[in-house]
C-alpha cells in the first residue's frame, strides 16, 4: 500500500512535467544540468587518499588533538588563508597542516554553515586549491610552512598537544561535532574500486543525472536520496566550497534536499528517488558499487560480504609462481517490457537463469518469471565473481509438462565484462523476449590470494617422488630419505608451491632395510616455489627453488 502511495507522487510529480521527455544518461551533459567547475574524478581519487591517511592515523582521532586542530584552523589557518586570497580569483596554491586540512575538509561538507562562517568572518568565501599532483601537492605545503613560520612565529607548524591533555578550551563545538561525525567517512569508500578511473568517470555521469533529476523535480519532491557513488561526487564537489556555490547557484535552494551520509531518512524518500531516476532514464537507481548509502529507519544498510584488503604491495611481485585474483561486483536488474501483460498465461511456465561463461558450469541460479513486475526494476542477482569468469549469461528457460523435470531453452544473452568495462556508467540493458535486463559492475580489483594445500607422493632428499620410474632413472640406485609432500594450488589449480617436511633417513631397498624415522627437533619443513617437474605422468621432481 505504501510503494503504491509513492509512485502514485513519483507519477503525478512526473505527469506535471509531461514536456519532458525520456532522456539517456549517456546523453546528459553540461548544457544540460551545471558546469563543473573541477575535475570531480582527479579530485575524488585525492579525497579517497586523504580519508584513508585520516583513518590511518590514530593520533587524530584523540579529542585533545581535535580541539586543538580546531584552534589552530580558526585561529591561525583561516585569516592566513583569507589575507591570501583575492575574491573572485583561483585559491592560491597553498595547503595547510595535515591537522587543519581535516578540519576544513569536515567544515566544508557543511556548505550552509561554512557559507556564514567564511562570510560572517571574512565578509568571503574562502575557497580550496585544486592540487591534484603529488609535487605540487608538497610544493603547496611547503610554501604555507614558509608563510605559517614568517606569520605566526609562536606557533608550531605541526600539531604539538599532548593526546591526553585535559584543560585544552574547546571554541566551536559544532565544528567538533561535524569533525566527530566525518571520522568514519572512509568506511563508506574504502572499496579498492572506487578508485579506478572507470569507475569515477560513471560516478561523475550519475552525479550529472542526479543533479539533472533535481533541477527538474526538486519543487515536487521531500528529498534525494543519492546512491553511494553519487554520494561520493555530492561531498568531492562540496569539499570545494567556491566552486560548488558557484556551479550551484541556480539551484542552490534545491541541495538542501539532497540527504546527507549520516542523516535518517524515510522510506518514502529512498522510493520516490528510484521511481524518479528510473521515470527519467529508464534505469535502475541502485548498481554495483551505487548502493543507498543512508541511515534507513535507523540501521545502516549491510558492508558487503566480501573484505577487500588495499595494499600497495603485491605478494605476486615476490612469488612469481603466483597469480593474483581479481573479482568484481555485479547486480543484475530485471523489468517486463509493458507488451509482456498480454503473455500473462505464459509466465507461470518460464523462468530465468544465470550462469557464467566461463567456469562454474554447475552453477545455475533460477528466478521465476512471476517475481518479476511490470513498472519497477527488480534486483534479481547481486554475485561477487572473478574477473576469470569472463562474463555472465542470462538464459530464458520454459520449464516442461509435469511428465518431464528438465527446461528447454527459449533465449539466451551475454554481459561480457570487458563490454560492461567500456559501456556508459559501466552498465548494459538488454532484452530477451520482452523481459528487459540491466547489468552494471565495478571495475575488477585485485582480492585476496585463494590458496589450497592437497597430500601428494612421498619424496627423498632430493626432492624426487619415490617411485619405481625415479628409481629406473638413477640406475636403481636407491632413494635416500623420506618427506610428506603437499601441493599448494591457487583459485585456477594451478600448482605455485610445494611443502616437504622430512620424517625419515637412510636408504630403502627391496628387502630388509626401511628409513629410519627422525626426531621431532630435527625435522624440517621446506617449501620450494614453483610446480613439480613431471617424468612420467603424475611421477616428477619438486622444483629447486626453495624457500625455508
Amino acid at each position: 500500500m505504501f510503494q503504491s502511495q509513492v509512485r502514485q507522487m513519483s507519477n503525478q510529480t512526473l505527469n506535471d512535467m509531461s514536456s519532458l521527455t525520456l532522456r539517456s544518461l549517456s546523453e546528459i551533459s553540461e548544457t544540460d544540468t551545471v558546469h563543473l567547475g573541477v575535475d570531480l574524478v582527479s579530485a575524488a581519487r585525492r579525497n579517497i587518499g586523504f580519508l584513508r591517511s585520516v583513518d590511518e592515523c590514530q593520533w587524530l582521532q584523540q579529542r585533545a588533538t581535535i580541539i586543538e586542530a580546531i584552534r589552530r584552523y580558526d585561529e591561525v589557518w583561516m585569516p592566513l588563508i583569507s589575507d591570501l586570497t583575492v575574491e573572485g580569483s583561483t585559491p592560491p596554491m597553498v595547503l595547510p597542516p595535515f591537522d587543519v586540512e581535516w578540519v576544513w575538509f569536515c567544515h566544508t561538507l557543511n556548505p550552509v554553515s561554512y557559507r556564514k562562517y567564511c562570510e560572517s568572518r571574512f565578509s568571503k568565501l574562502i575557497g580550496k586549491p585544486a592540487i591534484f599532483n603529488e609535487e605540487n601537492e608538497e610544493y603547496a605545503l611547503m610554501r604555507c610552512k614558509e608563510i605559517w613560520v614568517q606569520r605566526y612565529s609562536s606557533e608550531p607548524f605541526e600539531n604539538e598537544v599532548e593526546s591526553d591533555s585535559q584543560d585544552l578550551l574547546l571554541i566551536n563545538e559544532d565544528l567538533f561535532n561535524e569533525v566527530q561525525k566525518q571520522r568514519f567517512l572512509y568506511s563508506k569508500f574504502s572499496e579498492p574500486y572506487m578508485c579506478e578511473l572507470v569507475y569515477l568517470i560513471a560516478a561523475r555521469q550519475r552525479y550529472r543525472g542526479f543533479l539533472y533529476m533535481m533541477q527538474r523535480f526538486g519543487d515536487g519532491c521531500f528529498g534525494f536520496v543519492p546512491a553511494l557513488d553519487i554520494l561520493l561526487m555530492l561531498l568531492t564537489h562540496q569539499s570545494y566550497p567556491t566552486v560548488y556555490v558557484e556551479d550551484l547557484k541556480d539551484m542552490w535552494d534545491y541541495m538542501g534536499k539532497a540527504v546527507g551520509l549520516w542523516k535518517t531518512v524515510e522510506e518514502k524518500e529512498v522510493e520516490e528517488t528510484k521511481n524518479l531516476w528510473e521515470r527519467t532514464f529508464d534505469q535502475p537507481y541502485e548498481k554495483a558499487g551505487g548502493g543507498i548509502a543512508v541511515e534507513l529507519d535507523k540501521v545502516i544498510l549491510a558492508k558487503p560480504p566480501l573484505y577487500w584488503e588495499v595494499s600497495d604491495v603485491d605478494v605476486n611481485t615476490k612469488y612469481k609462481s603466483m597469480i593474483p585474483r581479481f573479482l568484481l561486483e555485479v547486480c543484475v536488474f530485471v523489468r517486463f517490457n509493458a507488451r509482456m501483460k498480454a503473455k500473462n498465461g505464459d509466465k507461470k511456465h518460464n523462468f530465468l537463469r544465470l550462469r557464467m561463461v566461463r567456469c562454474h558450469r554447475e552453477l545455475k541460479l533460477d528466478k521465476p518469471i512471476t517475481n518479476f513486475l511490470y513498472d519497477t526494476w527488480w534486483k534479481a542477482w547481486h554475485l561477487y565473481p572473478e574477473f576469470g569468469t569472463k562474463g555472465l549469461m542470462v538464459e530464458l528457460r520454459g520449464r516442461g509438462s509435469h511428465r518431464f523435470k528438465g527446461s528447454k531453452l527459449l533465449n539466451s544473452m551475454a554481459f561480457y565484462w570487458n563490454d560492461l568495462l567500456r559501456a556508459p556508467s559501466i552498465t548494459l540493458t538488454r532484452e530477451i523476449d520482452q523481459v528487459r535486463i540491466v547489468a552494471s559492475i565495478t571495475p575488477p580489483v585485485q582480492a585476496s590470494y585463494l590458496l589450497k594445500c592437497v597430500p601428494d607422493r612421498v619424496t627423498d632428499d632430493s626432492g624426487a617422488m619415490i617411485s619405481d620410474v625415479i628409481l629406473k632413472q638413477n640406475n636403481y640406485r636407491p632413494q635416500k630419505g623420506r618427506w610428506l609432500s603437499r601441493t599448494v594450488l591457487d583459485h585456477a589449480g594451478r600448482e605455485c608451491f610445494v611443502v616437504r617436511i622430512r620424517v625419515g633417513g637412510g636408504f630403502w631397498r627391496r628387502g630388509a632395510e626401511t628409513p629410519s624415522s627422525v626426531n621431532w627437533e630435527d625435522r624440517i619443513i621446506e617449501i620450494r616455489e614453483g610446480s613439480w617437474s613431471y617424468v612420467a605422468g603424475s611421477i616428477g621432481k619438486a622444483p629447486v627453488q626453495r624457500k625455508w
